[in-house]
């Protein structure tokens, strides 16, 4: 099993999707004779997943069932344990789109943090590229590793531990695209530049403070670099639905007010605003 590579069949040591639904899902890792719980009862890894092919109904214990999706770096997104705060998928593709990153592509990063981003830049530069991404945090950095080879793409990715700030990125004049998501990237600006290639690199840095924007941005401008922009990413989520709107029937109620000979002028015959007929419902989508 492979995050750049996608394999037909369970095996024993692969990183499996538990789909409940589309707001429950899980990560598992197959292991022979183990079980996994679920609201919809047990479900056997040596009978239920091992030999089956990704994407299965598989039926648990209580009747119930569950599909077992081959993971990618947008479910990994969606279900990988926090040691940080990530980014998501609405951020990640911009990141990629505006650095122009493609297969073979040199990227480095930091921080690694929970590697949600890492998991999505190395797919995008797999099979010939190279992920080099600095983590400050031993633990994390650990941990980092250990995931990246359980879910064999540990061949793509160097992780450091070290300060960026102070240390760098441990590579010279050869990144095509930095990536920088720590609490001062104005810090680490010299090193970038000192990581990418001679002509033509990108960096990009993520931050939720305008104050770092306006830092980060003059520091770019005094290390030379030019085309410097700032975006503002924003999800608006649309709620499509069919709903019934009745409307008064004009026409009707002149045609009965003047079959009737009243007045509508009239103040003694004009019908109060809550006697109106409402007919003839509206289908309208919001």
């Amino acid at each position: 099993m492979s995050f750049v590579e996608y394999g037909d069949t369970i095996k024993d040591g692969d990183t499996a999707i538990v789909f409940l639904g589309h707001e429950s899902m899980f990560p598992v890792k197959v292991q022979h004779g183990s079980v996994t719980q679920t609201k919809y009862g047990v479900i056997r890894h040596s009978t239920d997943l091992i030999g089956k092919k990704y994407g299965s109904k598989v039926t648990c214990s209580k009747g119930g069932w569950v599909f077992i999706l081959h993971p990618t770096p947008e479910l990994w997104t969606m279900n990988l344990p926090h040691r940080t705060q990530i980014l998501y998928s609405t951020d990640i593709s911009i990141i990629t789109m505006m650095l122009e990153l493609k297969p073979g592509s040199i990227v480095c990063e930091s921080g690694t943090g929970s590697g949600s981003l890492s998991h999505a830049l190395i797919r995008t530069v797999a099979p010939t590229g190279h992920l080099y991404t600095v983590e400050f945090h031993q633990q994390r950095a650990e941990k980092a590793r250990e995931e990246f080879r359980e879910h064999g793409v540990e061949h793509l990715v160097t992780v450091t531990n070290q300060d960026v700030c102070k240390n760098g990125f441990g590579v010279s004049n050869i990144a095509d695209a930095v990536f920088l998501d720590i609490p001062s990237p104005w810090e680490a600006i010299g090193h970038a530049k000192s990581a990418l290639k001679a002509e033509g690199g990108r960096i990009c840095s993520f931050s939720p403070c305008i104050e770092q924007v306006q830092r980060t941005c003059l520091a770019m401008e005094e290390s030379g670099f030019t085309e410097i922009n700032t975006l503002e990413i924003l999800l608006r989520v649309y709620n499509v639905r069919t709903v019934s709107l009745q409307i008064p029937d004009l026409g009707k109620a002149a045609e009965d007010n003047s079959s009737t000979g009243f007045d509508s002028s009239s103040p003694s015959h004009q019908a109060p605003l809550d006697a109106v007929l409402l007919t003839s419902p509206v289908s309208v989508l919001l």
